[in-house]
């Protein structure tokens, strides 16, 4: 599998994968056409990248096999990590894209969508909100490596203070393999090699 998992846009995403990519823009469906979600798409096109949306709470099961078997690479946005999880989970889309990533489908992950790539959300609890997928129970992720990526970790965001990254790590350092990233870094996942870049 190869992954590249970022905090928040990365040089080297034209290196990584090239040509048409799914952008699975569901973690941000709540927050319609927020800047960073503008940015976001923006930052990709300026890597020469055609995106492709794949929105999987309103898209056919079959259609997005369909999409993700003729695209070179999947872009899953940031957002809220517990409704995007929950929506993989409840539309089953979650077993399709790990079908495909398994495969050798190249995977972008931004905040939300590097987070559920790992074994669990749940030390992102402290920065989203579990309260906005009530009905999600089980916080497994995606399970693609063994580490939790907590993104933003910077501490000069508003929202996310840096007193909460050392709360995070108090509080699920010792149970999980945690990886605080700042927005422009990222982790680089080949097969079992995990690096920094």
């Amino acid at each position: 599998m190869r992954l590249l998992l970022t905090s928040f846009g990365h040089e080297s995403i034209p290196d990584f994968v090239s040509g048409t990519i799914a952008y699975v823009p569901d973690a941000a469906r709540r927050y319609g056409d927020a800047e960073f979600v503008q940015i976001e798409r923006n930052e990709l096109r300026g890597h020469g990248l055609e995106l492709v949306d794949l929105p999987l709470a309103s898209t056919p099961t079959a259609q997005v096999d369909e999409i993700l078997a003729a695209v070179d690479g999947v872009y899953v946005a940031g957002g809220e990590t517990f409704d995007l999880l929950h929506v993989l989970r409840s539309t089953g889309t979650d077993e399709i894209l790990s079908r495909h990533v398994r495969a050798g489908l190249h995977y972008i992950g931004c905040s939300a969508g590097s987070i559920i790539a790992g074994p669990t959300i749940e030390p992102c609890s402290l920065l989203d909100d579990p309260a906005v997928a009530p009905d999600l129970v089980d916080y497994t992720g995606l399970g693609f490596t063994d580490v939790v990526v907590i993104p933003h970790a910077a501490g000069n965001l508003p929202p996310y203070p840096i007193d909460l990254y050392a709360e995070t790590v108090r509080t699920y350092g010792g149970q999980h393999r945690l990886v605080l990233l700042r927005d422009g870094e990222a982790l680089l996942v080949d097969d079992s090699d995990i690096r920094l870049v």
